[in-house]
């Protein structure tokens, strides 16, 4: 409120009051609370005015990030305060600031900087919550995010909630979903819970339902299938009816806005990263607005009634696949499994798996034949790699080695020289030995051997000063062969005269021819 705004409030109140107004009724015509009158008409003018400085003076907890906050609102105006919060959690983990204090401050920096937001309001009907372990709610997600170029892309996710405590997860993708993602969605889900509910409620899916048939579920193939194995009932919602699955519509809704809405894409894999983090955070560990509750703490009782997963769901005769990403690895239950260098080969190359309790196997969907096998992961974010997978990054640094320690006028002494640089230079190895071979290439061997016996001399174990010694003494030895090249050898001349000596004069006559004698 601005000054001259409560310099009038005041007077007003005032005002009524002397003409006999109730509190009450001073506070429903002002619209403001009684607490507030009875705050204004216990000062007078004086005090007031040294009220309305102390407000102005006075610092908000929030005033350090007032620019950031700004920026956010007039980038992406219909931010709402929820998710202001939840990034200046991300951005500034230290912070100490309830939601109620983040609330008030948006709703003030709006009125202030002109910042208005379109509140939108989806009414559904109440339904009591089931009983804990009862049922869980699934739907699916779309969402475009920006990449670090500035462009535009799609990605998927498939969100779980149960019904009682409200407990969330997500599950995302930067492709759409087939049959067997939603069955390996529905793993990670079941191991996020540690269990399952006895009712999970979809809403019809070409991916689940081929036909619902006037209530007789007619469910597709490998889902019919999954779902005979883990033994859960199957509620399809009616068409046009969101208010049976009303709470996994709010999730799907509070996933976009509170975390995806503005987020930069880097991969998939680090939006399920940032994605669990969410969840850890904010997602399940606020107070739910319907509730009352924190679905986490909800959950820790709930998950006792949880039906267990006692074994992992065999991989039916079709097995999952997977595309190979360009590290050569591919994605499984939240972590990364190595394929051979190689496998990857630009394309969108798929890998079938075959899932063990304990090990998991990766073969070529073509000719089936196996070429990884790999230990199964029981933590989630993990790279597991075959030794065999990983480039010898030291192959050919020997060879390398040797073809340039023979080059030297002195091997062995180059040898304990190369072995230090390799010593001191692990990481640029070969980049150190490049540049003393192009050095060899262009220098003569004896400035060669001074550099060397130099640098060994002075500790100087780097090929650019091995290559600034070689260019010195070059120099040098391009000076004595120039000096060289002016003095003829005598060849087929008579050995007699090698003794001949020029004719000395007395130093008298040289003064006379000076004295013009």
């Amino acid at each position: 409120m601005k000054r001259l705004e409560r310099w009038h409030m005041f007077f007003s109140i005032h005002q009524m009051k002397a003409k006999g107004l109730k509190i009450s009724q001073i506070a429903r015509k002002l619209n403001v609370s009684r607490n507030t009158v009875y705050k204004y008409l216990s000062m007078n003018p004086d005090e007031f005015k040294q009220f309305m400085e102390g407000m102005e003076t006075r610092k908000k907890k929030l005033d350090p990030y007032e620019q950031r906050i700004i920026q956010w609102l007039r980038e992406y105006p219909d931010l709402s305060a929820a998710q202001i919060w939840d990034w200046l959690k991300e951005h500034h983990p230290d912070i100490e600031v309830g939601e109620s204090t983040v609330r008030s401050y948006v709703r003030m920096m709006r009125k202030m900087y002109g910042i208005p937001k379109r509140v939108q309001q989806r009414q559904y009907e109440a339904i009591p919550d089931p009983p804990m372990g009862e049922q869980m709610q699934v739907d699916f997600g779309e969402m475009k995010m920006k990449n670090l170029q500035g462009n535009l892309v799609k990605c998927w996710f498939m969100t779980f909630v149960l019904s009682h405590s409200r407990q969330k997860f997500v599950h995302w993708q930067d492709r759409p979903f087939v049959t067997k993602d939603v069955i390996d969605a529905h793993e990670l889900a079941f191991a996020y819970y540690g269990g399952m509910t006895k009712e999970i409620v979809y809403d019809q899916d070409h991916l689940l339902l081929v036909s619902e048939n006037y209530g007789n579920l007619i469910l597709t193939h490998e889902f019919a299938v999954y779902v005979r194995h883990r033994g859960f009932h199957v509620h399809m919602c009616r068409k046009q009816d969101p208010e049976s699955k009303g709470r996994i519509e709010n999730v799907v809704k509070y996933v976009k806005r509170n975390f995806a809405r503005h987020r930069i894409f880097i991969s998939v894999d680090k939006l399920n990263e940032d994605c669990l983090a969410w969840l850890d955070r904010t997602g399940n560990a606020l107070i739910h607005h319907t509730t009352k509750k924190i679905p986490a703490e909800v959950f820790a009782l709930e998950k006792q009634h949880l039906r267990p997963v006692p074994e992992k769901m065999q991989t039916p005769s079709t097995s999952i696949t997977r595309t190979v990403r360009k590290d050569n690895t591919i994605w499984y239950e939240g972590s990364r499994y190595s394929v051979p260098l190689g496998t990857y080969d630009g394309t969108s190359k798929e890998v079938g798996i075959r899932v063990n309790e304990s090990t998991l196997q990766i073969h070529d969907v073509d000719t089936g034949e196996i070429i990884a096998e790999h230990e199964r992961s029981q933590r989630r974010g993990q790279l597991i790699q075959n030794t065999n997978h990983r480039r010898d990054r030291q192959k050919g640094i020997a060879a390398y080695f040797e073809s340039v320690r023979r080059q030297f006028p002195d091997p062995d002494l180059a040898s304990s020289y190369l072995e230090e640089i390799r010593r001191l230079h692990p990481r640029y190895t070969r980049d150190q030995l490049q540049l003393i071979q192009k050095t060899l290439d262009q220098a003569f061997q004896e400035a060669v051997d001074q550099a060397l016996r130099y640098c060994v001399a002075n500790r100087l174990y780097r090929a650019v000063d091995f290559a600034d010694a070689v260019n010195h003494f070059s120099n040098s030895c391009e000076k004595t062969s120039s000096d060289r090249s002016h003095v003829t050898q005598l060849s087929g001349v008579d050995p007699a005269k090698w003794k001949a000596k020029p004719q000395i004069r007395d130093v008298e006559i040289y003064r006379r021819i000076l004295r013009g004698g």
